[in-house]
């Protein structure tokens, strides 16, 4: 299984990658067979089963808007967040669904939109799409799973284990950091320089860091989006933005208390993760690292850098990325970014082992040090439960991302000040992760129906 860079970082919208990007992909992949079949002027109704976590906590996710705008042919990099409340409206009172944005079909939100507790195989995330005729015979079919960090496999996929059909071959290919750590030394590489390489097998060098600094003007776009605006976010919580007030108040510092005098550098990571994830529960534009639910952390962390260092290059914003990615592709692999599969620690432990390894890379960190920066990062999130309070990605999601900003910055700066080697690996941290989360009550992973959740439902 190849997996790039430009698979685990992707520009979306808010507030879900599994929940809101992975269901519209889904949705707009469903119109292309259709397409492909040449059925979609024979299309008369489309019918729509959310199961298991989608459906749990699918209408605080937007899944079930996301799933209408994929079926109205939009995807997730380009659509224009702003127009997704009115077309949706505008469906919800006309009853005509406009499949592939010019095919005028029936749709009955309460007929044709089904949440359904029960699980499929393969993954929490699953939904069923099917089109009917006019006759009410059924067109086409098919069973889609969204996994994680808006990544889409369909029934055939799962059924054969293909979770990624990329066979791309890598020069360097690795499935462990113990494989990252030997390829490294017997080349001579840094992190990021073995995966510009593995890079290459897709796409230029000038193609590839072209590619990465438009992430990263996305990712700034999104935290200068997430300063300017305030108010409650959308959903029914009455969470309060955060950001812009923080950032005025951090603009001034006319009375800073003690913890504002000696560590300000913290007090700006917290504003560029609440930045970002204010963002992301409004339903803003995005950039899934890995996930959106802990989006805010990786360009928390290169803010952070960008800020507080004296000369700040291109080569720094794509070397970070690059090393970031390596570590999200072990974590992918062995074990899983989607926190309906195993918890908050997939999301946001892995974004913190991501950044570590990212900051750790751009201070000069030697590979065996970035793999001890990584391992610090995910170790000290092992367990993290997935409990979005009303099934919203803001309490306690957009506060986390600010803890594990910092914690990845602190991961990143105790392995610069060793020699690399530590007591457990970054291999053996993804495996408790992966094994945490079998472990894990379904309760606790992105269902709304224990932990913090339930609490907060109870006061």
């Amino acid at each position: 299984m190849a997996i790039s860079v430009f698979d685990l970082f992707k520009i979306g919208i808010g507030p879900s990658s599994s929940h809101t990007v992975g269901p519209m992909r889904a949705a707009a992949l469903f119109v292309g067979a259709l397409r492909e079949r040449r059925l979609l002027e024979r299309v008369a109704r489309v019918e729509v089963r959310l199961y298991g976590s989608l459906s749990a906590t699918g209408v605080g996710h937007g899944s079930d808007t996301a799933v209408i705008m994929g079926l109205m042919g939009e995807w997730p990099d380009s659509i224009d967040p702003s127009q997704i409340a009115p077309r949706i409206e505008a469906l919800r009172a006309s009853g005509q669904l406009q499949l592939d944005g010019r095919l005028a079909v029936a749709f009955d939100w309460q007929r044709d939109m089904l949440l359904l507790e029960e699980n499929l195989p393969y993954h929490p995330n699953a939904m069923t799409l099917t089109a009917f005729c006019g006759e009410g015979r059924e067109l086409h079919g098919d069973t889609y799973y969204s996994i994680g960090g808006g990544f889409v496999v369909d029934a055939e996929q799962a059924a054969a284990g293909q979770l990624d059909q990329d066979g791309t071959r890598l020069p360097y290919d690795f499935s462990s950091a113990a494989e990252l750590l030997s390829l490294c030394k017997q080349h001579g590489l840094r992190v990021s320089q073995l995966m510009m390489e593995n890079e290459k097998a897709w796409r230029s060098e000038a193609e590839i860091r072209a590619g990465l600094m438009r992430l990263w003007q996305a990712m700034r776009d999104c935290v200068d989006n997430g300063l300017k605006h305030e108010g409650i976010l959308p959903g029914g919580l009455n969470v309060k933005r955060r950001a812009a007030k923080l950032h005025r108040s951090l603009q001034e510092m006319s009375k800073p208390n003690v913890i504002g005098s000696t560590l300000s550098g913290m007090e700006w990571v917290n504003l560029f993760a609440l930045a970002v994830n204010e963002e992301n529960a409004a339903g803003g534009r995005m950039v899934t690292a890995p996930t959106n639910g802990a989006a805010g952390i990786i360009p928390a962390v290169l803010h952070y850098y960008v800020r507080f260092s004296p000369a700040v290059s291109e080569a720094d914003v794509v070397d970070y990325l690059l090393a970031a990615a390596a570590v999200g592709i072990l974590c992918k692999k062995n074990a899983s970014i989607s926190g309906a599969e195993v918890g908050c620690q997939g999301e946001v432990g892995s974004a913190c082992a991501m950044a570590a390894a990212g900051l750790a890379e751009i201070l000069g960190a030697t590979p065996e040090q970035l793999e001890n920066a990584a391992e610090i990062g995910l170790e000290h999130n092992l367990g993290l439960t997935c409990d979005p309070v009303g099934g919203l990605v803001q309490v306690p999601c957009i506060e986390r991302n600010a803890i594990a900003a910092v914690k990845a910055i602190n991961a990143a700066q105790m392995a610069l000040r060793g020699d690399g080697e530590h007591f457990i690996s970054l291999d053996r941290v993804i495996r408790t992760m992966r094994d945490t989360g079998a472990d894990m009550h379904d309760k606790y992973k992105e269902t709304s129906r224990g932990g913090l959740a339930v609490s907060a439902v109870e006061c």
